[in-house]
């Protein structure tokens, strides 16, 4: 969805409040693709701060289908995101150091869901976990060891010791 901001742009003092409809249903990155199970309206306040130039406050609370990082499973994960950037106009020729990256503006246009992807690109968690102290998975079996300890030996030696290993493997009397 595109937003008009001509004329918050272009008047001096001019203030815009709105709640958008976000229609994004699911977020696409490199890490994989997460449906959105949950999302509230996008809200903005839009105010200009100098001559084509205005300040983007807002938040959006979205609530994504995720995985434990560590055991595999299925964790929401909640967003709630705060923002606040500085846009320019078109019209402006000069690069302006107070101004944030544009890649959502098109023109005078403002594109809701571009802008919502780059917040939660931004803010996505390096580590989803399903809890504080997740065991993960066994190594050896795959057994999720947060619901039952399997017992495997997971014992990985260090490749450094392989040398003194040999040794002892070589002078071992049968």
């Amino acid at each position: 969805m595109l937003v008009n901001l001509s004329d918050v742009l272009t008047s001096e003092g001019r203030q815009l409040n709105m709640e958008v409809p976000l229609e994004m249903t699911s977020f696409k990155s490199k890490m994989g693709s997460f449906e959105i199970m949950e999302k509230s309206p996008v809200t903005f306040t839009f105010i200009n701060i100098k001559p084509d130039k205005a300040k983007v406050n807002g938040n959006v609370k979205l609530i994504f289908k995720t995985n434990c990082d560590r055991c595999l499973t299925e964790v929401p994960t909640i967003l709630d995101l705060t923002f606040e950037r500085v846009i320019v106009s078109p019209n402006v020729e000069e690069e302006d150091e107070d101004a944030d990256d544009l890649s959502f503006m098109d023109g005078y246009q403002l594109d809701v869901e571009t802008f919502v992807y780059n917040e939660i690109i931004g803010n996505w968690p390096a580590k989803i976990l399903c809890k504080e102290d997740c065991k993960g998975l066994c190594p050896v079996c795959g057994q999720n060891r947060n619901v039952r300890d399997c017992g495997c030996d997971t014992f990985v030696p260090d490749p450094r010791m392989a040398v003194i290993q040999d040794i002892f493997n070589a002078n071992k009397e049968v």
